[in-house]
């Protein structure tokens, strides 16, 4: 008897865990080819996800709402000069909605004076003209890009206006690398990711469906 249940215990035991094993909790997609073309050369390191370059923030483990809250990600520059500075910026493109950008940019991270010895390891460390402020896309606007740009200083003083200091959105992040003379990027990156309560609404990363009035992103 003690055999008979003992063998059933078992059974159900392995029922259950074939069960779980079953589902894939995470599935993790790259981005469109139009989203990869901004692609080159820059890593982007998040707890739990790592290297989130190239990629869609997946819905598993609650990692839409954990990036809200997370503080500045790893960014690797391999291709880095140990003798150049560089500049950081990270900006949301799509803001408040990608298809009515109203806002864009977003300015979430603006760093200069960053060595290259250390953007080649992961290091941020420089002038912080913008901190760190982590993705948070409104409810129902959609999927946002996440775009990570790092440019040659070659020893210009940056700095931003007190206009664009008093607001991080609708930045004219082309008429601030035109101030500067700053060119093409030297490496960039994006990833996708939207609001956390969106997920039962899934739609395709490339666009939005979205109300076009939404709350400006934080």
């Amino acid at each position: 008897m003690r055999l008979a249940v003992a063998a059933l215990l078992l059974g159900l035991t392995m029922v259950a865990t074939g069960d779980e094993g079953d589902k894939d909790p995470c599935v993790y997609e790259a981005l469109t080819d139009n989203d990869a073309v901004l692609c080159k050369g820059l890593k982007v390191f998040y707890p739990e996800l790592g290297n989130l370059g190239c990629m869609v923030v997946p819905e598993c483990n609650n990692y839409r709402q954990k990036i809200t809250y997370w503080t500045e990600p790893i960014v690797k520059f391999p291709g880095a000069l140990d003798g150049a500075t560089y500049i950081l910026v990270m900006v949301d493109p799509d803001a408040p909605s990608r298809s009515s950008p109203k806002a864009r940019f977003w300015r979430h991270w603006l760093v200069t004076d960053i060595k290259g010895a250390d953007v080649k390891k992961g290091k941020i460390q420089g002038q912080e003209l913008s901190p760190y402020q982590p993705p948070s896309p409104p409810a129902q606007s959609g999927f946002h890009r996440y775009q990570f740009f790092v440019y040659l200083q070659e020893g210009k003083t940056i700095s931003l206006l007190p206009k664009e200091n008093k607001t991080r959105g609708s930045w004219n992040m082309d008429r601030f690398l035109s101030r500067f003379h700053l060119g093409e990027p030297e490496a960039s990156t994006q990833f996708v990711t939207q609001n956390y309560q969106d997920t039962l609404h899934h739609q395709a990363p490339g666009g939005s469906s979205e109300p076009k009035d939404k709350p400006e992103p934080r």
